[in-house]
């Protein structure tokens, strides 16, 4: 395939795209998937933003400014870690980009530092967020906090309870974290209340939306932001690997942001790209294509169209949908999407911490319990060279498993 110029790691160069992700245009469509199906008085704040964004991505003085913050604050470039004792183990060579380094402990600082100079930019005062484990959560609490910003994040009554700690830090950050009491009580229901809350407050908030989800121009905004970790594995990986880029490319996907960030800069190679869904959740895999929080993917719905529940160990992935270019890369062939158990995922996570001496985030260790099986099984051949996103530190998740190990 057609090979593109390699940017430097550290940089958040919004305006390269790689062939086959790139500008979805104004319709916000990715294949048949995307879109905007969102109540009427949404519509203008949805082309506002989309505006300001073009306008902000063209704009040297914003992508300085946020090169900066990236390099300076959130502690880019992550490096890509060698696995040695787990590669030597699965008969591979294992490579972790490690999101679990930036401020904050995930990929997730990445996102929110654009959206909230966005905002800013924009004259917006305020930051609604959802959030599930409560790492974005954290992020936009975070970042409210640098800029001057008032926050408030809805979350799942269910996930501030299993996310205590992220409830606490969040909390001491400044924002205000709002339980979700509706549904479930999980991700699903905390985008719901916050999408219904930036109704009301459309004029001062900027709804600081967490994944690859949501009404153009979200889906292809956060993507763009989070294409600084393919763009710094890309390069990476070329400077480590003889062949320049990796056999297989792994990644976790619930909304699909670090997925989607990574396989950004590796979609116009041979490289093979495999999102890790939650078997609870799984839209890719159990779903069918349908409507949610404003955009058309593949949804967990039953026959008559109605959202079902996803299930997940993880409080990031229990999500029943998808990110809609995910829908468009798996309907092309592209990028393929499997699954892991939340047995397999405690099996990774202990692996991981007792060979390397990482504790990933349980939503990563989907992407590397999937890894594990796949080495185990021969789908992933003896001697090849596989890059995983861990997406983000397991420290949240240590009262959890306390009770489950």
């Amino acid at each position: 395939m057609t090979e593109v110029a390699t940017p430097q790691p550290g940089t958040a160069i919004l305006s390269a795209q790689p062939e086959g992700m790139s500008d979805p245009g104004r319709s916000g469509r990715f294949g048949e998937f995307g879109g905007r199906y969102v109540p009427e008085a949404l519509i203008p704040a949805c082309e506002q933003l989309e505006a300001a964004y073009r306008e902000a991505r063209d704009d040297p003085s914003f992508r300085a400014e946020l090169d900066d913050l990236l390099t300076n604050y959130a502690g880019r470039p992550t490096p890509v870690t060698p696995a040695k004792r787990l590669s030597a183990e699965l008969g591979i060579r294992l490579l972790l980009k490690r999101e679990d380094l930036a401020h904050t402990g995930s990929h997730k600082i990445n996102n929110v530092l654009g959206q909230g100079l966005l905002a800013k930019r924009m004259g917006k005062t305020r930051l609604l967020a959802e959030t599930g484990a409560g790492q974005h959560g954290v992020a936009t609490a975070t970042i409210g906090a640098l800029l001057g910003l008032d926050v408030t994040v809805y979350m799942g009554e269910v996930d501030t309870q299993r996310q205590q700690l992220n409830v606490f830090r969040m909390e001491l950050l400044g924002a205000s974290v709002v339980p979700v009491t509706s549904g479930t009580r999980t991700l699903k229901d905390a985008c719901s209340e916050a999408l219904r809350q930036w109704v009301s407050q459309v004029d001062e908030a900027h709804y600081c939306l967490g994944s690859v989800m949501g009404p153009h121009p979200y889906p292809w905004m956060v993507r763009e932001f989070q294409q600084v970790i393919g763009t710094e594995a890309r390069a990476q990986c070329a400077g480590l690997l003889r062949q320049g880029v990796p056999d297989v490319v792994v990644a976790c996907v619930g909304g699909g942001s670090n997925a989607a960030g990574t396989f950004a800069g590796f979609v116009d190679t041979s490289a093979r790209m495999v999102g890790v869904e939650a078997a609870g959740g799984a839209a890719m895999t159990n779903g069918s294509p349908g409507i949610l929080h404003g955009f058309y993917s593949q949804v967990l719905q039953d026959e008559d169209g109605q959202v079902q529940e996803a299930e997940s160990i993880s409080a990031g992935l229990d999500y029943p949908g998808v990110g809609p270019e995910h829908a468009g890369l798996g309907a092309a062939g592209r990028a393929e999407y499997v699954t892991a158990t939340d047995a397999e995922v405690l099996d990774a996570v202990v692996r991981l911490a007792k060979t390397e001496g990482i504790l990933a985030a349980l939503e990563s260790a989907h992407a590397l319990a999937w890894i594990i099986k796949a080495c185990e099984s021969g789908e992933i051949p003896l001697g090849s060279t596989v890059l995983m996103t861990l997406s983000g530190r397991g420290d949240k998740d240590a009262g959890q498993l306390m009770e489950l190990l």
